[in-house]
């Protein structure tokens, strides 16, 4: 089920306030036209106007694959979006751990917290209009069809090792960017993608960016 607002502050927020009031209940998905204070990976805001995707959608941990980490579920997830977008010519990709990306710039991402036994995902995508500094997806799509689509994707319970094998594939791309890791900067190139999903680096266990 999709529930769809005409304005909304934050449709992660909005999600994991019914959660807990109980208004709401697994597994649904919330997407809004307008989205006027969300919050985007690493604590950065994620808002903007008509025509992009801002959806939310929460599932128990229980109908999830077997085999997927939780660690790396936000992986998961926006693979599955990915699939979703190039089935229908996209040329978008993935940076790790979660970012849609088109060429060099920043299109949109994921993020994900668990609530009890629920996990509760969020992800934009700039389809009609762009921030400076950011991209916008290259194809033609509604913001319906894609949560619809990728409600689907979710409903399929593909396993992680199958989902995972494609996302390997393109890694590469990342090697030419860098992150900060404890105060310091270090290239991807030099990055070992593990098969939980996590980054091994500077003989570290790395699963986000935060």
């Amino acid at each position: 089920m999709i529930h769809w607002l005409d304005e909304v502050d934050s449709t992660h927020r909005y999600l994991i306030e019914g959660l807990k009031n109980g208004t709401l209940y697994a597994p649904m998905g919330l997407g809004a036209d307008i989205q006027s204070h969300g919050v985007g990976s690493r604590g950065n805001p994620w808002s903007g106007g008509k025509g992009n995707l801002f959806f939310s959608f929460c599932v128990e941990e229980k109908h999830l694959p077997s085999d997927l980490p939780l660690a790396s579920i936000s992986i998961y997830f926006s693979a599955l979006v990915k699939e979703v977008l190039e089935e229908r010519g996209s040329k978008t990709w993935l940076k790790w751990p979660n970012d849609f990306y088109i060429n060099e710039l920043k299109i949109g991402g994921m993020i994900s917290t668990k609530i009890a036994t629920i996990i509760v995902c969020s992800f934009g995508l700039n389809i009609h209009m762009k921030p400076e500094n950011f991209g916008i997806l290259d194809i033609s799509i509604e913001p319906y069809d894609i949560a619809r689509a990728f409600l689907n994707r979710v409903e399929e319970k593909k396993s992680w090792k199958n989902v995972f094998s494609k996302y390997k594939i393109e890694f590469a791309h990342n090697k030419k960017f860098s992150f900060h890791l404890e105060g310091k900067l270090v290239s991807m190139a030099d990055a070992v993608l593990c098969d939980d999903g996590s980054l091994e680096l500077e003989n570290k266990k790395v699963y986000s960016l935060r």
